[in-house]
């Protein structure tokens, strides 16, 4: 009895420090009623199971509490609360933020399998594009080489334009060489032919004059 009364003033004196905004907690042990006043009788307006959040507005020295669930209003002996959630109570949230816990792992677990398996296509992607990147750097040398044996082409051809073109003068001045040589071989074999005639003419009147006179 002894005990009792040290364990009911020890709680008494824990429930004056709580603030009128508190939160108690009814005990494992039973469920228990409100009452309408501090008195032992026919005044129970409800009866609360243990682990029931209550706001705790007062604490009397007589060991009474002054609480409030919802929009109840009364009386209850300060030696069933609790300033923590009952062990119950304790288990029940352990065990929904363990169900919780187990949910988000399962979400986790599936999101890891969907990133890995997103992870592999990039990588499939990513040696694609390395392959397809060696093609287009070889495609790029290779059209860099044709584009270099253009631009060798093309000056060759400029050269072959130039060779051609002086080609065209020197024949060009090749055959007005010839002409020339033509025309100078006509008009030599002209004199030639004139001086033969001439001296042809010459001979003609020469040669029966002279005949003439030996005959006399």
């Amino acid at each position: 009895m002894n005990k009792l009364k040290i364990l009911t003033v020890v709680l008494i004196l824990l429930t004056l420090k709580v603030s009128a905004e508190s939160f108690v907690y009814i005990t494992d042990q039973l469920d228990l009623p409100i009452r309408s006043d501090k008195n032992f009788g026919n005044n129970i307006i409800r009866l609360l199971p243990s682990g029931t959040e209550l706001s705790l507005l007062q604490s009397t020295e007589d060991g009474w509490a002054q609480i409030q669930f919802d929009d109840t209003i009364g009386w209850i002996k300060s030696f069933y609360l609790s300033p923590d959630p009952s062990s119950r109570e304790k288990l029940k949230k352990l065990t929904r933020t363990n169900n919780a816990n187990k949910l988000l792992i399962t979400k986790l677990s599936s999101e890891k399998e969907e990133l890995e398996k997103q992870l592999l296509s990039i990588k499939k992607e990513n040696t694609d594009l390395v392959v397809q990147s060696s093609k287009s750097q070889a495609e790029k040398e290779h059209i860099e080489q044709i584009y270099q044996d253009a631009l060798k082409l093309e000056h060759e051809n400029e050269k072959l334009i130039q060779e051609k073109l002086q080609l065209k003068a020197e024949l060009q001045l090749a055959e007005n060489n010839t002409q020339i040589q033509k025309d100078t071989s006509s008009r030599n074999w002209f004199i030639v032919g004139a001086i033969v005639l001439f001296f042809g003419m010459m001979i003609g009147f020469i040669v029966p004059s002279l005949l003439n006179k030996r005959r006399f």
